[in-house]
């Protein structure tokens, strides 16, 4: 694999450099070696982000990740990547299309398609009438992004959920 490796208000140092190359290039197991891989390194305020492009034979393979460590969005988007080339090399299967610079043996291999639906676990909880506002320090309280209540006013049932910028959203049913 061939990495281009460029940075926005952030030196791309040998050591980001290498991560990058350690990191990615797990996945040249899938590409065959003339494959190029662009890779953008950005830091805005204290959001680290990583992108990373990988064009297969007329497709794009491409992940953005934003944490406050660049080396953990490193991590986060390798393993993306990892989950779309699977989900793509299962639709070039289905289609019998050619495989661009795919590796053959990934391929041939067979992967379970992890993007199905799967339902781990069911939760039953009595949901008792309350404001939207109460319903909101309920969720803080619990440590949850979200919360799903029956709304005192209107006797539906509602979800209230966290934002950005420490904000709240309310979902109501519309008929």
């Amino acid at each position: 694999m061939r990495f281009t490796i460029s940075g926005k208000n952030i030196d791309v140092t040998d050591g980001l450099r290498t991560a990058v190359q350690d990191k990615i290039g797990k996945l040249e197991r899938y590409f065959t070696p003339d494959t190029e891989v662009q890779v953008t390194l950005s830091v805005e305020k204290d959001r680290q982000k990583i992108e990373v492009t990988i064009p297969v034979k007329g497709n794009i393979i491409r992940s953005e990740q934003v944490s406050n460590d660049m080396y953990v969005s490193i991590d986060l988007v390798e393993e993306i990547i990892e989950r779309q080339l699977k989900k793509y090399k299962n639709k070039i299967v289905e289609k019998e299309q050619g495989s661009g610079n795919l590796r053959q043996e990934f391929i041939e291999k067979d992967y379970a398609d992890s993007e199905e639906v799967q339902i781990i676990r069911t939760k039953r909880f009595g949901i008792k009438p309350m404001y939207p506002e109460d319903a909101c320090i309920q969720m803080e309280l619990l440590g949850h992004s979200f919360f799903v209540f029956r709304n005192a006013e209107t006797d539906e049932v509602n979800v209230v959920y966290k934002r950005k910028g420490n904000t709240y959203g309310l979902i109501e049913p519309e008929f």
